[in-house]
């Protein structure tokens, strides 16, 4: 704790300076109570103490009760915790507590670089918590945690189950006609290419509930007849019809399916009944060391044919106006100029929602998709219906998906958009009719995932809406009173950018620790773009005891160095191309072995071929020669020194 301790007292130091003020106090502060409460009061503690002060810039004064484990300065009438009070002085009223009409941004920053910076952190591989680390630096959730996720993951779903039985159907008839009113034309373009079967299937280079390797999963021979319907597997499990086998087996729902997947290969295609369907496989991954995230494995067959639904629905959503300023799927920008807009003139809210993804119901997406049956049909059948809860077994699921499915994002936008408008039709006391009704509002609404953008003039119908169907709005992290709006990773006050700098490991103590090494030269690289120049230069100290060789490097470079505006160094010319070269730490890491060949490997030779233009000549060059050998995620990460490119 010695290290991150040190680097919070520089970039405190550093803050004060900026500021005007003194943070003394505050660094006696943080080292006594790390000394006694651990990395536990660096990234709870003090992070939470951060969640209140945005609280407090939305409500526009300090509520000290927030942040208990902080008192007020003894004797002194204050309205101001004692902690960091010479930065919140600058910011609110000392007595009375209340925002001040010009408070002072760069101490709004410092604000929340100091309480926030370590609120994303990793746990180190041996801390007096007795938190372990996992095989390759992968982070584990401590097991209390993890049994605590699972069971708030079980009572989601009854609540879900709950909120379908009481919801008044005439909810979902307005439901359904405001998605008719959006989505019309994009789910007839949508149904119109399935008819003809334009899609293009894909494997991820990630894990699959059926434990499958990353170049195993193109021999699969399991598949649903479920799937059967609409994906016929001799057109999705093969490179062409001379290699497609018609003759099925199916399996009955005391045959599991995990035999079909052990197995060696097999000439024909299993089809699984809905009964001997493999689960997605429930884990817990970290997402703050206080509270863990929940995401869903799903099986192969399921994955491939998601991926096929969901390049058709993105490359659609481009396609149709205004749903491409309305939804975003790869583009985080839009709802970072909209939330800095908000925060300017304050005529949009920002809304995080919790558990966004594990709260929608299928029965809303059912209904989303109620007046185009062969869409929904396709949805319908790569959606997997149980769930294996470590713990509690196999439970059927009445949630659409969890994260992990590749069709949860985007729906779960359609979702959300859909409670939108139809909250923004409660206020108005009126009915979308068509899309002209729809266009008014396309400058201001926007959703990306669980990040939603709406007109403040209707933020409260819209969080009456979303509730009414069973979603929880995050209060702590939604904005619409104050001049601070947070949208897609980035944070604005009265229109400027008060994003930070956040520690996402423990600093490295050896230069064998890789990851470590990796994230310690992007925080370094972080602060000093962050204009935190103190803090990056006491990341280059620190980083030259480990590395005997730190150079300025380009962003774009391979060597793990020091990014910097004055451009990079080099020490010498490649002797053949006459290139700069410098000397460096770069990143070494080989996919595991996985070899492929016959059927299977012709099949991922042709997907990886796939180009969208016809026109456009394949660059071989580009294609990993190797890949029919090593496929997948590697299993270690090593750093090695070298010469290579510095830009």
């Amino acid at each position: 704790m010695k290290s991150l301790t040190s680097l919070w007292s520089c970039i405190a130091n550093e803050m004060a300076i900026r500021c005007c003020t003194s943070a003394t106090f505050d660094i006696k502060t943080v080292e006594r109570r790390t000394e006694h409460e651990g990395l536990s009061f660096l990234a709870i503690t003090l992070a939470g103490f951060g969640k209140a002060t945005q609280k407090w810039l939305d409500q526009g004064f300090v509520a000290p009760s927030d942040v208990p484990g902080f008192s007020r300065t003894p004797g002194r009438r204050t309205g101001l915790p004692a902690f960091l009070q010479g930065f919140l002085g600058r910011v609110f009223d000392p007595c009375s507590g209340v925002l001040l009409e010009h408070p002072d941004i760069e101490a709004i920053f410092a604000l929340r670089q100091l309480t926030l910076m370590f609120s994303k952190i990793a746990l180190p591989e041996d801390t007096s918590n007795g938190y372990p680390q996992g095989r390759g630096g992968r982070k584990v959730v401590s097991a209390p945690r993890e049994r605590l996720a699972m069971l708030e993951f079980l009572q989601c779903e009854q609540e879900i189950k709950l909120g379908d039985n009481t919801l008044d159907p005439l909810f979902l008839e307005d439901f359904e006609r405001v998605s008719s009113v959006l989505y019309g034309e994009y789910f007839d373009w949508l149904e119109s290419n399935l008819a003809n079967r334009v899609l293009i299937p894909k494997h991820g280079p990630g894990t699959v509930a059926d434990r499958l390797s990353s170049n195993g999963k193109y021999d699969q021979h399991v598949w649903t007849t479920r799937l059967q319907a609409v994906f016929p597997s001799e057109a999705f499990l093969s490179a062409n019809a001379n290699f497609a086998d018609r003759t099925h087996q199916k399996v009955t729902f005391c045959e599991t399916a995990l035999t079909y997947c052990k197995s060696a290969r097999v000439d024909r295609v299993d089809l699984l009944e809905p009964g001997a369907e493999v689960p997605v496989r429930v884990i817990s991954v970290p997402k703050t060391l206080k509270t863990p995230r929940i995401i869903a494995i799903e099986p192969a067959c399921m994955q491939y044919t998601q991926q096929a639904l969901l390049r058709l629905m993105v490359d659609g959503l481009k396609r149709f106006y205004p749903l491409s300023s309305m939804i975003g799927i790869d583009d985080q920008d839009p709802n970072r100029v909209m939330a800095m807009k908000g925060s300017l003139d304050g005529s949009l809210a920002t809304l995080d929602l919790s558990e966004a993804s594990d709260r929608v119901s299928n029965q809303h997406v059912l209904s989303l998709f109620s007046s185009h049956p062969l869409l929904l049909g396709a949805v319908q059948a790569t959606r997997s219906r149980k769930a294996d809860v470590p713990g509690h077994g196999v439970i059927r699921l009445a949630k659409f998906a969890s994260m992990g499915s590749a069709l949860c994002f985007p729906i779960e936008a359609m979702v959300f958009l859909t409670l939108i408008f139809l909250g923004i039709e409660r206020e108005l006391s009126t009915s979308f009719e068509n899309e002209k009704d729809i266009e008014s509002f396309s400058s201001q609404v926007r959703v990306f995932g669980d990040d939603l953008l709406v007109p403040r003039d209707y933020v409260l119908s819209v969080v009456g809406e979303l509730e009414t169907f069973g979603y929880r709005v995050n209060t702590s992290k939604s904005y619409w009173t104050g001049g601070f709006r947070e949208s897609c990773g980035r944070e604005y006050y009265n229109g400027l950018d008060v994003s930070i700098v956040k520690v996402r490991k423990v600093l490295p103590t050896r230069r064998q620790d890789a990851t470590g090494v990796i994230s310690a030269i992007s925080l370094r690289n972080q602060l000093y773009w962050a204009g935190i120049w103190k803090g990056a230069d006491w990341m280059d100290k620190y980083i030259g005891t480990l590395l005997a060789e730190f150079p300025n490097v380009a962003p774009s470079s391979p060597v793990l160095g020091r990014e910097s505006a004055l451009g990079y160094q080099f020490q010498k010319l490649d002797p053949y191309t006459h290139s700069p070269l410098v000397k460096g730490y770069y990143v070494h890491a080989k996919p595991p072995r996985d070899h492929l060949e016959g059927a299977g490997a012709l099949l991922k030779c042709l997907m990886r071929l796939e180009v969208k233009d016809p026109q456009v000549p394949v660059n071989v060059a580009n294609v990993d020669a190797e890949h029919l050998e090593r496929s997948g995620r590697p299993e270690s990460v090593n750093i090695k020194l070298g010469w290579r490119p510095p830009y």
